[in-house]
Parts: structure tokens; C-alpha cells; sequence
């Protein structure tokens, strides 16, 4: 995973943990404007981010960009993470459509059955309060308490849609429509078991939201969500 420069403060608190529901799962796909498999992929995600205790998201892959056409949406910080995520699991699976639950387990993108039964599989791994909103040209992420836990808490840009007209490649004259992509990741800062307020300056465009994960592992041998929660 690779940062973003933002204006940053971090505050640890004494107070219990944070309000608001838990999600029960976290999906991530891995796609691409210049792959013939992923159009698929990319609908069900949009019919995924219907359900409220669900968060997902899309992280289009910049590696089919030699094949006849650059994704417009593509970013090396989406690509490196999906090759993050594979060392870290240590089997070197980097394909798309590609979903990753919870930063555990990968399956292919567009088994709509496949991904509902790994996030029910998971549903009880995210088990730390988060929350984030967007306040004074802002972000504030608060998570809450969890014993044993240390992880990085990451702040995550979403475009909530975009819809693309494909002039060439494996897509050429398809209009395909993106939903929640991943347009900046920036780590907030360490947190360590203990309730701590974040809050971050930003730059977004009219209609932007965010995400926020608590992620355990490494900058770039992402591991375990532990809790995550999205500005409405």
C-alpha cells in the first residue's frame, strides 16, 4: 500500500469505545477497465454497496494498461496493494476480478455467491468500534478499545461512482459503470488497543466520501480489518 500526503493530528482518548454499528464485512475488488472479466464483477459490487452493514469498495489495477487501453481510473497505489495483500498471504494470487474480504481471504470477484459466503464466514472478525465523519473541511475517525490489538488506521478517498465509455481493449465500445472507487489511501497513524480520535485536513471534491480501516500487519503486508466504518 503506498500514502498520500494529508494533514494529520491524533489524539488518544480515555473514554470507551466508539458508537455506531459494526459492518459485517469489508470487500475489496481488485479491477479493471481492460479486463473482459470484470465487468461482471463490478455490477455485483454495486449491488453489494446496497446493503448498509456492508463496505466495499473498488481498487482499479493499472497492469492491464499494455493490452490496448489505460484504465482511467487506475492508480499504482491500487495495484501495489492487491500485490501487497498477495505477498502477505504468501501465495502470490494477483488477478482480476479479484475480491478481497476483510484482508483475509481472496476469491474471484464475479462468484457473488463465493464472496457473500467469505463475509459470512468472517462476519465476527470485524470487533472494533470505528467511526468517521466528515466535519470542517475534515476527517475525524474515532475507534474504540481492543484488547491485544495493534494495527494502522487508514483513511481511504471514495469517488461513490463513475461511468466510463471504453474506446479500446477487451471492453472497446462497452460504458461501464464503477462504484466506490478507491481514489487515495493515507495512513493516520498506529493504534494500539487503547480508544484514539484521528482527524485529518483534506482536499476532497463535492460528493467524495470516506473509509476508514483499522488494518493489522504491515504498510505492505496488509493483514486482518479489525473494524472499519464509511461517512455517509
Amino acid at each position: 500500500m503506498r500514502t498520500a500526503p494529508i494533514t494529520l493530528s491524533l489524539i488518544f482518548l480515555a473514554g470507551a469505545a466508539c458508537a455506531g454499528e459494526r459492518p459485517r464485512g469489508v470487500v475489496e475488488l481488485f479491477t479493471s477497465q481492460g479486463c473482459s472479466s470484470c465487468p461482471p464483477a463490478d455490477r455485483i459490487l454495486a449491488d453489494l454497496a446496497r446493503d448498509p452493514s456492508l463496505i466495499v469498495l473498488s481498487l482499479p489495477v493499472d497492469y492491464w494498461d499494455y493490452i490496448g487501453w489505460k484504465d482511467t481510473l487506475a492508480s499504482p497505489a491500487c495495484t501495489a496493494r492487491q500485490k501487497d495483500y498477495a505477498a502477505a498471504r504468501g501465495d502470490g494470487q494477483v488477478y482480476t476480478p479479484q475480491a478481497v474480504v476483510d484482508g483475509l481471504v481472496h476469491v474471484v470477484g464475479s462468484d457473488r455467491d463465493a464472496v457473500l459466503a467469505t463475509v459470512d464466514a468472517h462476519k465476527k472478525a470485524l470487533g472494533v468500534d470505528v467511526s468517521a465523519k466528515v466535519e470542517n473541511s475534515g476527517v475525524s475517525v474515532d475507534v474504540g478499545a481492543g484488547a491485544g490489538r495493534r494495527a494502522s488506521v487508514w483513511l481511504f478517498e471514495i469517488e461513490p461512482q463513475a461511468t466510463v465509455a471504453v474506446g479500446r481493449g477487451e471492453n472497446a465500445g462497452h460504458t461501464l459503470t464503477y462504484t466506490n472507487i478507491v481514489r487515495k489511501m493515507t495512513r493516520l497513524g498506529d493504534w494500539t488497543g487503547k480508544p484514539a480520535h484521528y482527524a485529518a485536513r483534506t482536499e476532497a471534491r463535492p460528493g467524495d466520501r470516506y473509509v476508514a480501516l483499522v488494518q493489522t500487519g504491515a504498510e505492505q503486508t496488509p493483514g486482518e480489518i479489525v473494524g472499519a466504518a464509511q461517512t455517509n
